[in-house]
């Protein structure tokens, strides 16, 4: 079994290092008028690589963008889509953040690149594998006011963000993406809207050509769901992990055909994970995973914590595959 170290999605933009503050001062002087387009453009430029770098120092073997060019998870990928305004903040699930919330107006279809030419940049600056990630076609739905007649139904909602979504994945696969990952932390709290999202994501599984799709989810156990997640035409499912031991037993109970992505890492609680204990767990779980390779990863974005805080959690990972694979340079067991 091969395990990677790898990212989940977003990473904090801002550090109490007086060149991790490049960022915020930026998108400051540019409201006030004092910096333009392309000094913004320049400054998140700056910071992606920053991030990308972290990554790697930590000791990652795939990393993300770190989203610093998202406002948020929601309106970032929305707002790319034709028959969509966004509106005003709404809090993002049970966290301290926000996000503008979209508003359906028309028929929505997408109308430029969502997140290739953000990634096409982290692949060119990075010397590890870069991993696009995506907010789902339901998640989206679900978080959206709809104020169109065409969309009387969510579902239809749902697969219309999917079709858009869709021919993303399949730019990005072009592009050489070897994971791209769709989150879709709402169906955790919808799970009766399950078959709406197996839909969705039948549709972009026809897109995704060679790369691997993989959904994750996190804000919740998905142990009740777990069986029809084993099912989703996906190639890896990334679960959150932190919201008690009851997901770990089912895992160990009745395995996994799929590569899992094992969220053991507390994306929202700057407290240091005890190596020895993931370290045992994960050493319980990898025979239980009937594919060659798993992830070991944090439970969402790192958005949520301080930066050193969130490199340190990175840091400490590879100490635990260190732990792991003792004597085994590849990390294969």
């Amino acid at each position: 079994m091969n395990l990677i170290l790898a990212n989940t999605g977003s990473y904090p933009r801002i550090g109490d290092k007086p060149e991790e503050q490049i960022l915020r001062k930026t998108i400051a002087a540019w409201e006030r008028g004092e910096k333009t387009d392309s000094d913004l453009r320049a400054a998140e430029n700056e910071v992606t690589m920053q991030v990308i770098y972290e990554q790697v120092a930590a000791g990652l073997d795939m990393v993300t963008d770190g989203q610093v060019r998202w406002y948020d998870p929601i309106s970032h990928i929305a707002g790319k889509f034709e028959g969509v305004e966004i509106n005003g903040l709404l809090r993002f699930f049970d966290t301290n953040f926000y996000f503008r919330q979209p508003v359906i107006s028309g028929k929505i279809r997408r109308k430029e690149s969502i997140v290739v030419d953000e990634f096409l940049f982290a692949k060119a600056v990075s010397p590890k594998p870069v991993k696009p990630v995506i907010t789902g076609p339901y998640t989206l739905a679900r978080l959206s006011i709809v104020n169109s007649d065409h969309y009387r139904e969510l579902s239809k909602l749902v697969e219309d963000f999917a079709i858009g979504i869709s021919e993303e994945i399949k730019e990005l696969s072009k592009a050489r993406a070897e994971v791209i990952q769709v989150d879709e932390p709402a169906i955790l709290k919808n799970p009766g809207d399950f078959d709406i999202l197996k839909e969705a994501l039948l549709i972009m599984n026809e897109a995704k050509r060679t790369s691997k799709l993989a959904l994750y989810s996190y804000f919740g156990d998905a142990s009740p769901l777990y069986d029809m997640l084993q099912e989703l035409p996906v190639d890896i499912i990334g679960l959150d992990l932190t919201y008690g031991r009851d997901l770990i037993q089912v895992i160990l109970d009745r395995g996994s055909q799929k590569a899992l992505g094992l969220g053991l890492i507390d994306g929202r609680n700057t407290k240091l994970e005890n190596k020895e204990e993931v370290a045992k767990t994960i050493e319980r779980l990898l025979p239980k995973i009937k594919a060659d390779i798993s992830y070991l990863n944090p439970s969402c974005g790192l958005e949520f914590l301080p930066r050193d805080k969130a490199f340190e959690k990175l840091k400490n990972m590879t100490e635990i595959k260190k732990m792991l694979f003792q004597g085994e340079g590849d990390g294969t067991r």
